[in-house]
């Protein structure tokens, strides 16, 4: 039997973006390859300039199964430029873009073909993800409430963290990305513009089951808040630029700017660079005074003060 979206045209591209991942890469790439089995899918790595084994790898994956994907090596640019020449090179109109570390969970493709038959509308599909932790550990998330309103549900994914979205486990059309592609002068957080426009100016729906096996790491804190740091708070002015929100959805960025501050302060202090750390938590003082109400945060930032340390 082939899979569900063939009849009606429809083909999903699974890319993988892949940097260093040579000891996972084929944990990846058999998690999408056992449900390719017609027309209706593809799959896509994209070795962006990797530096380990990453090559031999891929060499040896297209030798076991020939013909069975593509793959494309290309000059180190990050996660957003690879991403950015997946939709490039993606025959399909849905794209899924699934880490290198992690998996597609089974029959996630044939779920995701049969939801768009029956939803054609939509242009992000958002799916549950099953966390798996090094000890074994598994938990699962599921989707349970999309907004019908749209400054309502970039409130709940921004502002309230109601709705999570994880990459593996979100189906996006290509017209998602006219307003905006991913910004590659981000090293993280550079899926935040792209899924917030999705959902303030795109029929989305909702699939109540797991896409993705999302693997957890215990990466340092340095080195996440290295890349956290280099956007800094330009992000916010990325999110809520014109061309990806319009003048409806203004009004959040305030209160997201005072967020992202916070969270860059926490990371700061986690990280241990309390110079940055009391620039962030000015930033959102100044933005709204009312930050001193906040428990955590504020006693993290008197301790800073006070030349505690972190």
């Amino acid at each position: 039997m082939g899979i569900a979206g063939d009849s009606l045209g429809i083909k999903v591209s699974v890319v993988i973006p892949a940097y260093n991942y040579a000891a996972t890469l084929p944990r990846a790439v058999e998690s999408v390859l056992v449900q390719l089995n017609d027309a209706a899918a593809e799959l896509i790595v994209i070795d962006d300039g990797s530096t380990d084994e990453t090559p031999q790898v891929v060499s040896g994956l297209l030798e076991t199964h020939s013909n069975g994907f593509r793959a494309i090596r290309k000059e180190n640019g990050g996660l957003s430029s690879v991403r950015n020449r997946g939709i490039r090179e993606a025959q399909g109109q849905y794209l899924i873009f699934l880490d290198a570390d992690d998996e597609l969970a089974a029959g996630a493709i044939e779920t995701v073909l049969q939801h768009l038959q029956t939803h054609p509308q939509t242009r992000m599909a958002i799916g549950g993800h099953i966390g798996v932790w090094p000890d074994g550990k598994r938990r699962e998330h599921l989707p349970e409430q999309l907004p019908d309103d749209p400054v309502q549900r970039l409130r709940a994914y921004l502002l309230d963290k109601r709705l999570a979205l994880s990459n593996g486990a979100c189906v996006m059309h290509r017209e998602v990305f006219e307003r905006g592609d991913y910004p590659e002068q981000f090293r993280s957080a550079e899926d935040i513009p792209v899924f917030a426009q999705a959902l303030a100016n795109y029929p989305c729906s909702l699939i109540a089951c797991p896409l993705a096996l999302v693997h957890k790491h215990d990466d340092s804190l340095r080195h996440q808040f290295s890349h956290a740091k280099a956007g800094g708070l330009a992000l916010v002015d990325e999110v809520f630029s014109p061309r990806r929100l319009d003048q409806r959805f203004q009004g959040l960025k305030p209160e997201f700017y005072v967020q992202r501050s916070l969270s860059l302060f926490r990371s700061a202090y986690l990280a241990g660079d309390a110079d940055a750390a009391k620039q962030y938590f000015s930033a959102a003082f100044r933005c709204d005074w009312r930050v001193l109400f906040k428990g955590s945060y504020m006693r993290k930032a008197v301790r800073l003060w006070l030349g505690k340390g972190v």
